[in-house]
């Protein structure tokens, strides 16, 4: 074989591997010089809010740390282990290529599936809610664990709805439709809500006819107003959300407090780790709640900037979803960027008051591995769009003397 050959065969520069940016195995052979302006910005801005999120679970935990657990970094020592594994999976996502994601999809939804359905069986029950299982010192949380597949999935179903047969929709959206009664049967309206809002999203990006998207909406509509009328702790938080100061010491205890530590901040804050709303008057400061404790010490300007980066978070995702060369890739990568913003904007909504309470954290600044874990498993997923999209593109073939096009 001549030399000019063998650099056209070399594993990651055929022309499969080349076109697609990833080399022998899913990897990708492109170095950090070659990375689009897109994934490089994308890759600093998830460090900068992963930096960002340990310094404001520090400054929201540390006094309840220390009267309970008798040490003020006790959660960040924890959320700081958890970060280590979640990049590792960010990693894990970024050198994979979505092919191979696309193939463990299905499995991953299959037992995110179970293990929701063994929370209702033999789960730990906190605060009237069975949405956690507990293996030795580490707690699973399977509806959180299972929004990178749902995305994967749900962007593979509906990239090749055409083509695909009947017996394929009804088994996926069949299973979608379990997932979410099951999230639903926890009870948690919040996760299972964000999960049918965020298929209903990819299926409008895909082009699905407007008719089932509406019907869709409708039917969710439905039996998220079933199950407000079920359970009764859901039915008090959308009455509380409409009054919160009715029943300031009951039921609007929570949305009070919130209210009051985000009015604190004022314009500019209180300052780094001077809340005082986080002294144990605000319930939940570590995880749902949050924001306020943010809101509080860097007031309406440091909100305003948290707002700003949002925005431009999901202006690079869905600059990365426009440059995608395959309708599965922009479907993934608008998946993955609905998933990230629309969460951190529901729990900012919920924290000031603009929806009723509920219990979506703040990814990769609320306490909690299984977030942590799932939110930058989905930035890698994101990046390596990115990547696949903006990859080596093939080499041109040599034309052989004495040869004519087409033979």
């Amino acid at each position: 074989m001549s030399r000019s050959n063998a650099r056209q065969t070399s594993p990651g520069r055929g022309s499969e591997g080349a076109a697609t940016g990833i080399g022998a195995g899913g990897l990708l052979p492109l170095p950090w010089s070659q990375w689009p302006a897109e994934a490089r910005l994308l890759l600093g801005m998830v460090a900068v809010w992963s930096v960002v999120g340990l310094l404001v679970l520090t400054s929201a935990s540390w006094w309840v740390a220390e009267r309970e657990m008798g040490d003020p970094a006790f959660y960040l020592k924890r959320q700081l282990i958890w970060m280590v594994a979640s990049w590792g999976l960010l990693w894990l996502g970024l050198r994979m290529s979505l092919r191979r994601w696309s193939h463990i999809a299905p499995m991953g939804m299959l037992i995110g599936c179970l293990l929701v359905a063994a929370t209702l069986v033999v789960g730990s029950t906190v605060n009237g809610a069975s949405r956690w299982l507990v293996l030795g010192p580490i707690q699973l949380q399977p509806s959180e664990l299972v929004k990178p597949f749902v995305v994967l999935q749900g962007a593979a179903l509906f990239a090749h709805w055409k083509r695909s047969g009947l017996d394929q929709k009804v088994l996926w959206l069949g299973t979608f439709g379990v997932l979410i009664l099951l999230i639903l049967k926890q009870p948690n309206l919040s996760t299972a809500s964000l999960m049918g809002m965020l298929l209903w999203l990819i299926a409008l990006a895909s082009g699905l006819s407007l008719r089932w998207l509406l019907g869709a909406a409708g039917g969710g509509f439905l039996l998220a107003s079933a199950s407000i009328a079920v359970n009764d702790y859901q039915r008090a938080r959308v009455v509380s959300f409409l009054d919160p100061w009715r029943d300031a010491q009951g039921d609007g205890y929570q949305l009070v407090q919130s209210l009051l530590a985000i009015g604190s901040g004022e314009v500019l804050g209180e300052g780094f780790g001077l809340s005082t709303q986080k002294l144990q008057y605000l319930p939940i400061q570590s995880t749902d709640f949050i924001f306020a404790v943010y809101a509080e010490e860097f007031g309406y300007v440091g909100s305003v900037v948290l707002l700003a980066f949002l925005l431009l978070f999901g202006f690079v995702g869905l600059r990365i979803a426009l440059g995608c060369r395959s309708n599965m890739q922009r479907l993934v990568a608008i998946g993955c960027t609905t998933l990230l913003v629309g969460q951190s904007i529901l729990n900012i909504a919920v924290a000031s008051g603009a929806m009723p309470t509920t219990g979506l954290p703040l990814p990769m600044i609320s306490y909690g591995g299984n977030s942590l874990m799932a939110s930058l498993l989905v930035c890698g997923l994101l990046l390596r769009c990115s990547l696949e999209s903006g990859g080596l593109t093939p080499p041109t073939p040599r034309r052989r003397r004495g040869t004519q096009p087409g033979r």
